[in-house]
């Protein structure tokens, strides 16, 4: 009788996302198709360790299946002032929210799925985006001049003046839509090493499967390996520290790589 194994994969939500800009045809933007990719990418995961092909009709690859996650968090709600459009903003209710909680539920329907939900809190006030952040800062460095020229404008040279008013014109360019409100996952990580931890220390998976690129993982990774456990990753073709890939005992994917990839469920 040919072995059944015990696979859990877990799913790093938020890595996952971020990563699928990178298959354009998985409509990022459709609940159904990315509950589809993502029971996709654990499907064609477990096919390998089976030695079963994608086309296969009959597929019995749930059989295998202890459990598959997928982790992320709540919608932010809170309804902040933003300093430049000067009203409230209601993040509960805008098309992300909205998307997430949809694909939430789309993922409580799929067969043997587990959803792990932590929270999103404020970490800070509004501030440019980072991209912005060189341009506006170079007007630091014209601070001691600018001064002297207002308190005395005899001061005042034409080169260092232009190069002060180009600063100033980048700060002046900074549109209402070029800030961001610092936001924070919590819980997420504690959920999945906390569950690389039980099923290690209760036996109840020979092998794990983890969707992420985050290096935080590193001791629950090497907990299961000492436990005997099989660990795989799957960076979704992100590179990763080579201290993560000490201690994993495989990389791989269960998408094909971006550029050769038709990857839809």
């Amino acid at each position: 009788m040919d072995r059944v194994r015990k696979v859990a994969i877990l799913v790093d939500g938020g890595f996952f996302l971020k990563r699928l800009k990178r298959w354009p045809k998985i409509d990022r933007e459709n609940p159904q198709e990315v509950a589809k990719a993502i029971r996709g990418l654990c499907k064609r995961h477990v096919q390998k360790l089976i030695g079963e092909k994608a086309s296969e009709r009959d597929s019995r690859w749930l059989d295998h299946v202890y459990r598959l996650f997928y982790y992320d968090a709540e919608p932010f709600s809170g309804v902040p002032h933003h300093p430049f459009k000067n009203r409230q903003i209601n993040y509960g209710v805008t098309p992300e929210a909205q998307f997430r909680r949809n694909l939430f539920n789309e993922v409580r329907k799929l067969r043997k799925f587990a959803l792990r939900l932590g929270s999103v809190k404020q970490d800070g006030y509004w501030s440019p985006y980072d991209h912005h952040m060189k341009g506006l800062l170079k007007i630091w460095s014209h601070r001691e001049y600018l001064l002297s020229v207002l308190e005395d404008p005899s001061r005042h040279d034409s080169m260092r003046s232009e190069a002060a008013i180009n600063a100033l014109r980048v700060w002046g360019a900074l549109s209402e839509d070029d800030l961001q409100l610092p936001l924070r996952q919590k819980g997420v990580d504690m959920r999945i090493g906390l569950d690389i931890a039980t099923m290690t220390l209760k036996r109840q998976v020979d092998t794990i499967i983890l969707v992420t690129g985050d290096s935080d993982f590193i001791p629950a990774a090497k907990l299961a390996r000492r436990e005997g456990v099989e660990f795989i990753l799957d960076p979704l073709w992100q590179s990763v520290e080579d201290g993560l890939l000490e201690h994993v005992d495989g990389i791989t994917s269960g998408f094909l790589e971006p550029a050769m990839a038709d990857n839809r469920p």
